[in-house]
């Protein structure tokens, strides 16, 4: 009995001491909640006591107002002008409010409206007082707007002002209500400084404005939107001057503001590789003045160094961009120029870069009924000095000119670079010209080379394979030096199977021109190899110029360009199927390195 007692005992106090730890638990959980509780209360308590000093001083503000006589109701350098400053700043409790005043003069209807049926000479009939009060110094505080009207005591008199309207709308031709309207006139003392907003209508109406010409500077804006102002001197002919008020006139002037945005600016070279650091200058076309003619956007910029701009700030418009890098000219661009920017939008503007090589002259053929690019017209200029050039717009190329770089390159890095040769040509000797290598004065009768790797930046469809010159050294007796190719292709640059124009290893591309075999289609990778042969070991064949052309996502559409044109005039001529073919002439000038042609085809 004595023994169980105790085994009891000993178990109550383990009961107690499980007790004792949740009894603590639940009292911390608990003085935790009051204490959250208690602060939220006293996070209310004083949010309610900011507003009721907010309202205490707007009240206080207000008394003054309702003692001044009715023709000092205003604010300093407002209309209408008075005695009340514009921005006050303010103690109480310890905190310092901000109280912004706006008085506007306001045309009641009971007598007509200023510019109206029937129209009120004197349309200033009485004034709306406005009060926004912040707090600078306090958490969360939501300004507070109060209004009262004050009105005249005796009957008005006729007016000598005029009223200033000003309707602020979007690119659409919708109102813009809550639009921040600045209007400053410093022809008068105090002058005249007034900030303000648009009603629902997108209208701000400034009644009873002094008389004064072209002197009161308006500026229009609205977070995240553009902005619009008047001009004055130093502008000339400004488009918008700015406004003139006339006694007993209305002037209304309207603003077109929207949302801005954002242009992604890429620089890409034909194969997709991006180009770095390429300088622009992008004009927008809306005029400040006219004439002379200043545009309201124009600005230069360049692309980092991975060939991306990004400008978050653009204005609703239709602009050009003009290279101005010392190495790069433009061949082209998507979209075609002047491309339209939509207010809001998020668009895409790629620049395809090539070195520069002036002059220069890209041709842009497009739909005269769409006004879309048209890709596969044969473009041809002759420039009377150089043999006529035949691009076809829409393709990009691989071009290699020269070889005495020397080989071992497996990348195309260096342009006048290649992979290797078995020994029996000579691309060295003569810088732009392979041959067969001069073994003691005679020639092997046969070599070949094999280039290196080109990358059309994405997978791409080939057209034609071109090579100079096409006419190679002949013996009417010993026989034909002649010059083959073949073509490998792939989206890895591990091997390479070479084939013709049928698409097998078993052929050649033996006349310039032709058409690449569409088993090539869809690779991204191009190797060529080149073999010389001679009937006569007096008789060498040469090459000096390879061109392939294909299309890619790097390739602008409708467009070609033109280098190292001879100054003076071209003739020019495009063609495209379907279509109406175009001849005319250009200016070739090495003052101009730079130009655009634009060619409309008719179907």
């Amino acid at each position: 009995m004595k023994s169980f007692l105790s085994f009891n005992q000993r178990q109550d106090q383990g009961l107690s001491l499980i007790e004792t730890v949740i009894g603590a638990a639940l009292f911390a959980f608990i003085s935790m909640m009051l204490a959250t509780t208690y602060q939220r209360v006293f996070v209310v308590a004083r949010a309610a006591q900011e507003r009721v000093d907010a309202i205490a001083l707007a009240n206080a503000q207000f008394e003054i107002v309702r003692n001044l006589s009715y023709a000092n109701v205003g604010t300093v350098g407002g209309i209408p002008n008075g005695v009340l400053p514009q921005v006050r700043t303010l103690m109480s409790g310890g905190k310092t409010f901000v109280a912004t005043t706006t008085v506007r003069n306001i045309d009641l209807p009971f007598d007509g409206t200023a510019g109206g049926v029937p129209d009120d000479l004197s349309p200033a009939d009485n004034k709306l007082v406005e009060m926004e009060v912040t707090c600078t110094s306090c958490k969360n505080f939501r300004p507070l707007i109060f209004t009262t009207s004050v009105g005249p005591r005796d009957l008005e008199n006729v007016s000598t002002n005029g009223s200033l309207f000003v309707r602020v709308l979007d690119a659409s031709g919708a109102p813009v209500p809550g639009a921040t309207v600045k209007v400053v006139n410093n022809s008068f003392v105090p002058a005249i400084s007034i900030i303000d907003v648009t009603n629902a209508s997108g209208m701000l109406q400034i009644i009873d404005a002094p008389p004064d010409v072209k002197s009161y500077e308006i500026t229009v804006s609205k977070s995240g939107y553009s902005s619009e102002q008047t001009y004055g001197p130093p502008v000339i002919n400004p488009v918008k001057p700015h406004a003139t008020v006339i006694a007993q006139t209305v002037t209304q002037l309207t603003f077109a503001i929207d949302r801005i945005a954002t242009l992604n600016i890429s620089s890409v070279s034909p194969s997709c590789v991006p180009i770095t650091n390429a300088q622009f200058e992008l004009t927008g076309s809306k005029q400040v003045s006219s004439p002379p003619g200043k545009p309201k956007h124009d600005k230069f910029f360049s692309t980092d160094a991975s060939g991306l701009n990004v400008l978050n700030d653009i204005e609703w418009d239709s602009y050009v961009l003009t290279a101005t890098s010392a190495a790069y000219e433009m061949a082209g661009v998507t979209p075609l120029f002047p491309f339209a920017v939509v207010a809001g939008s998020v668009q895409d503007i790629q620049l395809v870069m090539v070195p520069k090589d002036t002059p220069s002259v890209v041709v842009t053929v497009i739909d005269s009924g769409t006004g879309l690019p048209i890709t596969g017209a044969t473009v041809t200029i002759d420039d009377g000095v150089h043999p006529a050039m035949v691009e076809t717009t829409g393709r990009g190329y691989i071009r290699q000119t020269d070889w005495s770089g020397g080989g071992a390159q497996e990348a195309d890095v260096d342009q006048t670079q290649y992979w290797a040769h078995d020994g029996n040509v000579d691309p060295l000797t003569t810088p732009g010209e392979v041959r067969l290598k001069d073994i003691l004065g005679s020639y092997p009768l046969n070599g070949y080379l094999e280039s290196s790797t080109f990358d059309t930046g994405a997978p791409a469809n080939f057209f034609q394979f071109t090579f100079q010159p096409t006419v190679q050294p002949t013996d009417p007796i010993v026989g034909d030096s002649k010059a083959e190719f073949q073509i490998a292709t792939g989206n890895a640059t591990s091997s390479w199977t070479y084939l013709g124009p049928d698409g097998t290893p078993d052929t050649f591309y033996t006349s310039t021109t032709t058409d690449i075999a569409a088993a090539n289609d869809g690779k991204r990778y191009l190797r060529y190899k080149m073999f010389l042969g001679t009937a006569s070991t007096t008789l060498t064949p040469s090459i000096s110029d390879i061109q392939f052309t294909f299309t890619s996502s790097c390739v602008p559409p409708g467009q070609v360009i033109f280098h190292g044109l001879a100054n003076g005039v071209a003739a020019l001529s495009v063609a495209a199927l379907g279509y109406t073919a175009d001849s005319s002439t250009v200016v070739v000038d090495s003052a101009t390195p730079w130009q655009e042609v634009v060619v409309t085809l008719s179907p």
